[in-house]
């Protein structure tokens, strides 16, 4: 039997030379990168080497073989990131595939062990084929642990925000989440029969919405065969795992701190490690998340730098 520990985080925006500010519009980023040889520097801001560092410390105290990563901008990238900052840690089997979104966020995986095969499901279509039915991609990777076949599935669905209608972007946004979280069951089915609960496959991710009675996760979080662990197993205050930055008074302290991010266990996986708890990492979040009062990474300011606005979330368990 194999002990592994895998992590899922958002590192936020882990671009190789710059970024989209904030105040750049959609339709700007579109075109830029539709016209990609005409350089609009007023929609850009540079990254900088020490907040890098501290996305890096954060993947490190994961202690992971497996880190599933969110919001990458390509596989050079994802490389050279490997390369300078996890330089001599053991993380040789790397794999992005560019996937659907238009600002260039892909979702990637970086592991200490070797993985069989790859499977993209970034060209999947929703029911009425109008649409792409991800957001970014369900990359599937496949590995052979001591002869156990694993798989994850990393995901980053359809984001909460609507620029257009800010206080009901998680409503109307809601939809297209339900979508691909059926999506990703009938993956699943697809790949392991009508019931997966005898087989080793962890779904993980951002997947934007909270696991409440509202959640428009229910397709997949609420089947029998699946266990979300950083709710089952943690107290409810301390699984929040994205800290909202905003000023805006009609937000609560509670909105603010929530679980978005998702390490989803199938049934055998979660019944062979009922004694497994998630870890969630907070360093390295920026000081005005001031719930977290534990210790900080040096160099952490008060909105900026910092590793992330999302906690890295790992488990260890038994294959």
């Amino acid at each position: 039997m194999a002990k592994i520990t895998i992590a899922t985080f958002n590192c936020e925006n882990l671009f190789r030379r710059f970024k989209f500010t904030n105040k750049a519009k959609p339709e700007k980023i579109k075109n830029a990168i539709e016209n990609g040889f005409i350089i609009d520097k007023t929609l850009f801001e540079t990254i900088l080497d020490p907040e890098r560092e501290l996305t890096a410390k954060a993947i490190l105290d994961c202690k992971a073989d497996i880190v599933c990563l969110i919001e990458v901008e390509n596989f050079d990238t994802l490389k050279s990131f490997v390369s300078k900052f996890l330089a001599g840690k053991n993380y040789k089997y790397n794999i992005l595939i560019d996937g659907n979104d238009f600002r260039l966020i892909d979702v990637a995986l970086i592991s200490k062990i070797p993985f069989d095969h790859v499977v993209t499901h970034q060209f999947d279509r929703t029911a009425n084929n109008k649409s792409l039915m991800f957001s970014r991609d369900c990359l599937e990777v496949k590995f052979t642990i001591e002869g156990n076949p694993f798989y994850i599935f990393v995901n980053h669905f359809k984001s909460m925000l609507d620029k257009n209608d800010p206080a009901n972007g998680r409503k109307n946004t809601a939809a297209r989440r339900k979508e691909q979280s059926q999506a990703v069951t009938n993956i699943i089915k697809e790949r392991f029969g009508s019931n997966p609960s005898k087989a080793n496959w962890v779904v993980v991710g951002d997947l934007n919405d909270y696991p409440d009675q509202d959640t428009s996760l229910k397709p997949l979080i609420d089947n029998p065969w699946i266990e979300n662990v950083v709710q089952t197993r943690l107290n409810e205050k301390d699984s929040w795992t994205h800290f909202w930055d905003t000023s805006s008074k009609k937000v609560s302290d509670d909105e603010k701190y929530k679980q978005i991010d998702y390490i989803l266990l199938s049934k055998q996986l979660a019944d062979k490690n009922k004694n497994s708890k998630p870890v969630i990492i907070r360093k390295g979040l920026c000081l005005n998340a001031d719930k977290y009062t534990g210790t900080r990474y040096e160099g952490i300011g008060k909105s900026r730098p910092a590793a992330s606005d999302h906690c890295p979330v790992a488990i260890t368990i038994d294959i």
